[in-house]
This record gives structure tokens, sequence and C-alpha cells, in this order.
């Protein structure tokens, strides 16, 4: 089963690992993405040109944001398509995510005389850092920041897979494509095109991205560690007289009702803190100012996290097949409620009663999340019967997580959810009936995992109260690491 860049390019993995390059899949996204911050902290020459670069191109729109923008200018300028041939980001089938459009070719624009007031000629902090926008306007993210910065990088990425694929990947599986926006004319003010010799993958081409550049998660400048660890942020302001408005400002927004005597929440906290930020914009800086001091750190949990992702999405997961292949789950049933069924309980199977469940921890700490739950089954159900599987099949009411049919008359639906989900009573309630309606089918199974024992008790005691328990189509699957006895022993 062709599942990894050297699996269908007939490479040995080892070659991918000397040259720095991580083995991505040609099935689904990986959940990893670009930081800029591991641009910037580099020691390389090159990696460290390529974070100028970014900058370079951020101050010439600075320079053009007082001019009146246009639909055509802001989608000339700002607007970029995702670069999905890297197959990193956060489709859990195939590779298609959102672009860069105009809403963020609007925030960006709007924000470069706001956030991005001195940019380019920082006071504070070492260099200016694309990821200022995050922290300030909603809506912006990692995968928006990563997408940005993977655009403005396309050539060297280009040219980085193209060394790679002449070196190592027979011609027969390269062909020669014309990629549009690969650089930037400063001249014309115009993106340009230019020609590679890339790996072919479905008439397309495709792009490596080195592991060195890559991290999960967060990117190192984020909101949430800004608006978490807060508090920090004051004392490192050298100006006495702002520190003091500051913490002053900070405390005046977290007094509470002294007849409560109530400790403020942690929504609370952060509230003031971004309350506090937007009063003193500058602390944003000094924020940013920590994270570059503490710049090795970034490289360190972002090469564990790396590690980790290896282990987990490639490693684990051919393990995995490897083990179900020895079960029928790979033959088909009659129907898709059998198929849906059939598939469900090998899976179910397997991470109970062989060793499965090992592929949710790492270090002996359980990493289990909803979105790891679904990207092993669309991995493993790949080209493994004679179904359609499709992932986040969104008819007008939201994404369901798998539809598995055969034709347009027999369709079932697939949910998977962790017990500890806070809203897992309200999903069982009404999700997956939303979904049947919009999908024209009332056919469907919840998938709950659970990996102690007190989840356990919260999801039977919903299914319980909702008078679910003991339907066939809701199935539980015991995650747990701390019951179970290895296969070898069994």
């Amino acid at each position: 089963m062709d599942l990894y860049f050297s699996d269908h390019f007939k490479i040995k993995p080892q070659d991918l690992e000397k040259y720095g390059a991580f083995n991505i899949s040609l099935v689904s996204d990986l959940p990893l993405f670009i930081d800029p911050f591991l641009l910037f902290n580099s020691k390389k020459k090159k990696y460290k040109e390529l974070h100028e670069s970014i900058i370079k191109y951020l101050v010439f729109l600075k320079g053009k944001a007082n001019e009146e923008q246009n639909q055509g200018t802001l989608k000339a300028w700002y607007a970029f398509k995702e670069v999905e041939q890297n197959w990193l980001g956060f489709s859990v089938i195939g590779n298609k995510g959102s672009a860069l459009g105009m809403d963020f070719a609007t925030a960006l624009n709007e924000n470069l005389h706001k956030i991005f007031q001195e940019f380019g000629q920082e006071q504070i902090t070492k260099s200016s850092h694309l990821e200022k926008l995050c922290l300030i306007k909603d809506g912006v993210g990692k995968d928006n920041i990563s997408d940005f910065a993977t655009n403005l990088m396309k050539e060297f990425l280009l040219e980085y897979t193209q060394t790679f694929a002449q070196k190592h990947i027979d011609e027969s599986l390269r062909d020669t494509f014309r990629i549009p926006r690969t650089r930037f004319n400063y001249e014309t003010e115009t993106w340009e095109e230019a020609t590679f010799d890339l790996p072919k993958f479905e008439g397309d081409f495709v792009i490596l991205t080195p592991k060195d550049l890559l991290t999960k998660d967060e990117t190192w400048i984020n909101k949430k560690d800004l608006l978490e660890d807060f508090e920090r942020i004051p004392n490192a302001i050298p100006d006495e007289q702002l520190r003091f408005q500051v913490n002053n400002y900070l405390r005046s927004r977290l007094v509470r009702d002294p007849k409560k005597k109530k400790e403020p929440t942690k929504q609370e906290k952060m509230a003031a803190a971004f309350a506090t930020i937007q009063e003193f914009p500058q602390l944003i800086d000094y924020y940013i100012k920590y994270k570059e001091e503490h710049g090795d750190q970034a490289e360190n949990i972002s090469n564990e996290k790396v590690i980790f992702s290896e282990n987990f999405y490639i490693k684990n997961v051919r393990d995995f097949i490897t083990g179900l292949q020895k079960t029928d789950f790979y033959s088909s049933a009659q129907n898709s409620y059998d198929e849906a069924k059939k598939k469900i309980g090998t899976l179910k199977g397997y991470i109970e009663n062989n060793d499965g469940y090992k592929l949710f921890y790492h270090k002996e700490e359980c990493l289990g999340t909803e979105r790891d739950l679904q990207l092993l089954f669309g991995l493993v159900c790949h080209e493994s019967s004679a179904f359609d599987i499709n992932r986040e099949v969104n008819n007008g009411r939201g994404p369901v997580d798998f539809k598995i049919s055969k034709g347009s008359g027999d369709k079932t639906l697939v949910e998977f959810k962790l017990a500890k989900n806070k809203k897992l009573k309200q999903n069982l309630q009404k999700q997956v009936e939303i979904y049947e309606k919009a999908n024209q089918t009332n056919s469907s199974f919840k998938v709950i995992i659970y990996f102690t024992e007190d989840e356990y008790k919260r999801v039977n005691g919903i299914l319980n109260e909702l008078e679910l328990s003991g339907k066939e189509n809701i199935v539980l699957i015991d995650g747990r690491s701390d019951n179970k006895v290895s296969a070898s022993n069994a």
C-alpha cells in the first residue's frame, strides 16, 4: 500500500532522512506546518535569508498600505492559494485545504499600520515577525501564518525538491512543471513563474519540506502562550513607570466582588490579559523579545514534535496496517452499514487486544486527539475496499468525519469522538442526526474512545442519561494503557 512519498517514488526512507526531508503521506495531509521562527532562529545562512525575504515582502506591502487598495491589488499581493503540494496541514483525507483568501488579505492590509507600525524598524525585538498578526487578529491562526510563509519561500522549496528528485527519483516518476507565483519581482511589482523538474503524483507535482522547519500544534510565537503566561511579561519591561501602569491596569481588570473571595478563573485571567494588551500594545514586543531570547527551546521542542510525528503518523501506522492485514479489515461487506460496522469492530479489537492502543501514547503520555483518531482511520482505510470512504463531507450543516458509500443510495456516516470532549453529550444528542438529514441517510455510527477509568465512567453516564446504552451504532473503544496485557504475553 503506497501511503508515503518513499513508497510511491520507490526510494529508501534513509535517503530522505539523510537529505533532511520529511517523508510525507500522499494519502492525507499530516498535521505539521512551517514555523517562520525556525527560519529566524536558525544558524543556517540560507534559512536566515529566507526569513529576511519574508520580512522584505511585508515591508513592501506596508509601503503600499497607504495607497487605496482595490480587490485586484489585494488578490495580486495579499491573497495566495494554499501550497497543497507539500501535503502538510489539517486535511484528514487528501490535501485540499483553504486558501489565504480575501479575509486574510484584508486583515493583513488593515493591520500593517496598526500591529506592524514599526515593522522593519523594531526597537525592542531583534527582528520583525509575521506571527505578530495572529497575536491580535481573531481568525488568523498557525495555518494562515504557515501558508503565507510557505508561499513566500516557495522557490526555495521547489529547488530543494528538484535537487533531491534529480538525484534519487527515476525520470519516469518526474515531470517538468511551470509553477506560477514562484518569486516576486520588486522592479515590476509582480509575481513571476518558473520551471522545475519535480516528482509527479496524479498529474500534479509534489514538494518536500526540510524537517528542521516543521513543528506541530503551535508556532513558537502564538496567542495561547501570550495569554496563558501573560503575568511574566510586565516584569520584563525595563521602564518602571510603564511596568507599574501595566500591572495596575491588569489588577483593575481582575477585581472581583470581595464578598465572593474567589480567585479569578483561567478565562477571566486571559480576558484581562487581552484587554491589557489592547491598552498597551507594546507588550507584544516584550513577549516576542522573550521568545527570541529562548529560541533554542523552539528548536528543541519542534524537533521533538517532528520525531513524535514520524513515529506516530508513519512507523505506527505502518505497524497498524501490517496488523490489520492479518484480519478481515480489508475485505468488503455487502452494504455500507455492514462495511462500517466491520471496520469499526476490527479497529476496536486491534486497539484493545493487539497493542493498537500504543499508537496513542508517546513516552507513556497519552496524546490521543479526535483528529489523530480520524487520521488513523483515514490512513488505514485508504483503498481498502469497494466502498468510497470520504472525509469531512459537508452538505450544508457542517462536516461529518467520514461517509462510507457505494452509489447514492447506500451510505453510512461515521463520527469519532473522545470521551473527554466537553460537548460529547450535545454531540450525541444532535450532531450526527443533523448530518444524516443533510446526507439523506439514517445510517450512522458514533465511535467514542476513552483513555482513563474516569472517562469511561463519564461516557457511560452520558449514554445512560440519554438512554443510548447498548445501541449497536454507538461503539466505545478502550484506549487505556493501564489495563492491557501485552499481546506477546496474552
